[in-house]
């Protein structure tokens, strides 16, 4: 959407409704939200680190008097990049939904400071995990969960302004959840949406995706507030509904010719999906379909993907120097 433009810091998207955005949208650059009505605020998200996290909530108590006492905040999901910061946001009711719950300490804080400490163990995994994640600080922070969780939906007010819930995850991880704000037509996706970025999807099944997205499809939105790039409408979420139908296709091809996951990854000419941000992702997005496939579900160490998935990049930015990529220039 032109109207919107695509810059770091808080964005007034009418009606009492906010967006703050991080751009590029890459890897831990994510966007939160401010709902507000009378003298009640609600927060959707935190940032990666506390002081990601600290500038963002001072830029909104300045702006918005509303946001010096968040009454709620909702986690989309359990990523560190959306919930990192909680520990800021003092005096909050924290919700999320089960499954964000039951994934919130998988990766800590701690866990990935020890990561980043420590990344000349993981050889060429280590150098993209620490290309990745070498702008945040993951020092100092208090892993703070959810106070009250449900499953399914919850109607929460803010005011007299209504607010709902809505549970879709497994998808992108165990327990995504949307934020919808019926009046005024505005939704928040966390990380069901990646506008103008390539999704990951940690947990799958891919199917129960691309279900989310149907269901955003059908909800009676204008706006869109994606989990990480600008603000959209719907129409980027046809776009990355595409973009999941077309790796879902292709990998199964690959999957009934006994390929590796590997080799299909490597193998999957990604066309105009190639100039997406971090189209290497892919590999992960291979992995979950071809768990999808053989009916494994279970959990993965992600640090050996990053050593593939470094490979992929490589080979995509060759691609696309050389014009092997396929994208229409």
């Amino acid at each position: 959407m032109a109207k919107w433009q695509y810059s770091k810091g808080l964005h007034d998207i009418g009606h009492g409704c906010f967006a703050y955005l991080q751009p590029d949208g890459g890897w831990g650059w994510s966007n939160a939200g401010l709902i507000t009505d009378g003298e009640a605020s609600l927060l959707v998200d935190t940032l990666f680190d506390l002081k990601l996290t600290a500038d963002m909530l001072k830029t909104m108590r300045d702006a918005v008097p509303q946001a010096k006492h968040i009454g709620t905040l909702v986690n989309t999901h359990a990523n560190g990049d959306h919930t990192f910061g909680n520990e800021l946001v003092k005096g909050a009711k924290i919700i999320a939904s089960n499954g964000t719950n039951d994934e919130f300490s998988h990766v800590t804080p701690a866990a990935f400071k020890t990561i980043m400490d420590n990344v000349h163990q993981f050889g060429k995994a280590g150098e993209f995990v620490l290309e990745c994640f070498r702008p945040f600080d993951f020092s100092g922070i208090t892993l703070t969960p959810p106070d009250e969780t449900f499953s399914g939906e919850m109607e929460v007010t803010v005011g007299s302004k209504k607010v709902r819930l809505i549970e879709v995850g497994p998808a992108h991880t165990k327990g995504d959840t949307l934020v919808y704000v019926p009046s005024e037509k505005i939704l928040y996706t966390g990380d069901i949406l990646f506008h103008g970025g390539t999704p990951i999807s940690w947990a799958g099944p891919m199917s129960n995706w691309v279900k989310a997205l149907d269901k955003i499809l059908a909800l009676d939105v204008d706006i869109v507030v994606p989990g990480h790039g600008g603000i959209a409408d719907k129409g980027a979420v046809r776009d990355m509904r595409g973009y999941l139908t077309f790796v879902t296709e292709e990998t199964r091809k690959r999957y009934d010719k006994g390929m590796s996951v590997i080799e299909a990854a490597f193998d999957i000419a990604l066309g105009d999906y190639a100039h997406w941000g971090d189209a290497e992702r892919l590999v992960v997005n291979v992995q979950t379909l071809y768990d999808d496939f053989s009916g494994h579900q279970g959990g993965r160490d992600p640090i050996p993907y990053f050593e593939h998935m470094k490979a992929l990049r490589e080979k995509l930015d060759h691609d696309c120097a050389t014009g092997a990529c396929g994208h229409k220039h």
